[in-house]
């Protein structure tokens, strides 16, 4: 579990993100390839699938000159500009030691301590309890933390939050994640443009099997029904090949971001353990949070960079972050830690009655009688007057022993 810091480890994220460079420009070629397609069944919906897929391929190389500019342009607008989005979406701010000295103290601490450059400190306001980190290099590296979370967590549990954060920095996991989100954001952008293409035109068997919008449909109607046997089935197989196409573009853009593996969060973890040797307040910090990391308005994008992402896909299957159990879990077996079990559940404090409080908060009236904080009642034994006090001891005797023996009332058995 204590692989922070491990060069390994580091290298390896390195290398990933230049596989999902790669990968970026593949999937916008299938997706250029696939748009390809669509267009020549809408040119000439008379074609045969070999004519389809030629023709597409053709237009494939023409296009991908200026395929490669606009991903290009995309990830430069990403990397200068990533941060302004992130914090126009979440609307965090900078601030500095005369603004909150507690924050800032602790990050500076941690810092200092690993000689670790000190990111810049953002706060969002927000009630949820969570916290990211983002930045592509050291001058963009930033933490960004909820007021909810500075309001509901002690002085110990923020800096191991920090130490989580700061552990994503040094092991290379936020340069990683932002290359994914520009992955995700260039699919998923031309899948939507195809889609929003393929769904503005008309399927017209009738009219010889061809693709045409709502206004133009009527003046083919002319075509034989001949041509609609011959020509219409390589036009709907073509068509469903550019469907597949662009459906798997966008799964495998959500492929990568898993490909990323969420044992990142087990390590940042254990990163933050060995930077503030305290496991528990780690799991502290991971209980009061869980459940309650909800950023209302954020993307999903923001929610994956988070320390703890509620959200969650198809059975589980697309979950960017193990569940707080689990991390609860290793961080007992491999740390030392001590679990004080989950806290209730949000929704229940909200709708629990307002006569339903803990012993705690009841008032002193209904204490029970019985309680040996209270003060005894009054007896034959002790004035009720002056607090009860032990029972008197006798004098020694001669010898330097007790004259009698005070047990109970009546002296000696």
């Amino acid at each position: 579990m204590a692989a922070y810091g491990l060069y390994t480890h580091i290298a390896s994220n390195k290398f990933r993100s230049m596989l999902l460079l790669a990968g970026l420009f593949m999937l916008v070629y299938v997706l250029v390839y696939a748009g390809a397609l669509v267009a020549e069944v809408i040119i000439n919906g008379n074609g045969t699938v070999a004519y389809y897929l030629s023709r597409a391929f053709a237009d494939l190389l023409k296009a991908a000159p200026f395929a490669t500019l606009a991903a290009i342009a995309w990830i430069a607008i990403a990397y200068f500009f990533h941060q302004s989005m992130i914090d126009a979406v979440t609307g965090g701010h900078d601030v500095t030691r005369q603004e909150e000295p507690r924050l800032y103290n602790l990050l500076e601490n941690l810092c200092i301590s690993r000689g670790i450059t000190m990111p810049k400190l953002k706060i969002m306001e927000s009630p949820a309890l969570n916290a990211f980190a983002t930045g592509l290099n050291p001058r963009q590296y930033s933490i960004t933390v909820t007021t909810g979370l500075l309001d509901a967590l002690n002085d110990k549990e923020i800096e191991a939050v920090l130490g989580h954060e700061l552990t994503h920095i040094k092991n290379g996991d936020v340069q990683l994640m932002v290359v994914a989100v520009i992955i995700a954001g260039v699919v998923g952008f031309f899948g939507e443009l195809f889609f929003r293409l393929f769904t503005s035109f008309d399927w017209s068997p009738s009219s010889g099997g061809s693709w045409s919008s709502g206004s133009s449909s009527s003046s083919r109607s002319s075509s034989s029904s001949s041509d609609s046997k011959s020509s219409g089935g390589g036009a709907i197989i073509v068509i469903i090949i550019a469907v597949v196409l662009i459906v798997l573009a966008w799964l495998l853009s959500q492929v990568v971001k898993l490909a990323l593996s969420r044992s990142r969060e087990y390590l940042a973890d254990a990163g933050s353990v060995e930077l503030t040797k305290d496991p528990d307040a780690m799991i502290s910090a991971l209980r009061k949070i869980e459940g309650r990391g909800e950023l209302p308005g954020a993307t999903s994008a923001v929610m994956e960079l988070c320390v703890d992402n509620p959200r969650e896909g198809f059975a589980d299957l697309f979950a960017t972050h193990p569940s707080v159990q689990s991390r609860v879990d290793a961080l007992v077996k491999f740390a030392g830690g001590r679990d004080p079990g989950p806290l209730p559940d949000p929704a229940e404090e909200t709708n629990r009655p307002e006569t339903d409080q803990p012993e705690t908060e009841q008032p002193a009236a209904q204490a029970n009688p019985l309680d040996p904080q209270q003060p005894l009642p009054h007896g034959p034994w002790n004035d009720a007057a002056s607090p009860a006090g032990p029972p008197p001891v006798p004098a020694p005797g001669p010898s330097g022993a007790p004259a009698g023996n005070p047990m109970g009332p009546w002296g000696r058995h």
